[in-house]
């Protein structure tokens, strides 16, 4: 089941310009930086209220925000949701008729086990199933 809205993903060009903007935007700093090698990526997440805000910068040509950018621009690139069983989400929503990008999950950002729903059965928005690793 889908407990709640965990973050939102935003792909920037300039991962340390946009920590300022956001820094100013949100009046606060950004409480963690990390790379995700698997995922070609750098990430700073920002806190307001139960929901945080990733700001995800290519690492590589050939990264998914790489291509994202170069394709839509900078901008919201995806939803991720809070599960408690990212295993049984990933066999439900199959079972419901969503395609999954990912056939197994993944270690993503923020001590996260993870999975995409492809945006082609999700109204065109990227939707990130994530799971606290224990």
């Amino acid at each position: 089941m889908i407990n709640k809205i965990e973050h939102i993903g935003i792909a920037v060009k300039n991962l340390e310009q946009s920590n300022e903007l956001f820094s100013k935007l949100f009046g606060k700093n950004h409480y963690k930086v990390e790379k995700v090698e698997s995922e070609n990526v750098s990430t700073s997440f920002f806190m307001l209220g139960e929901t945080k805000i990733e700001l995800l910068e290519a690492t590589s040509p050939d990264s998914a925000i790489s291509k994202f950018i170069e394709k839509k621009g900078e901008g919201i690139h995806h939803i991720a949701y809070d599960v408690d069983d990212v295993y049984a989400e990933m066999k439900r929503l199959q079972d419901e008729g969503f395609e999954l990008i990912n056939k197994e999950p993944k270690k993503g950002a923020d001590n996260k086990l993870i999975c995409f729903l492809h945006p082609k059965s999700t109204n065109g928005i990227l939707v990130e199933l994530c799971q606290e690793i224990k």
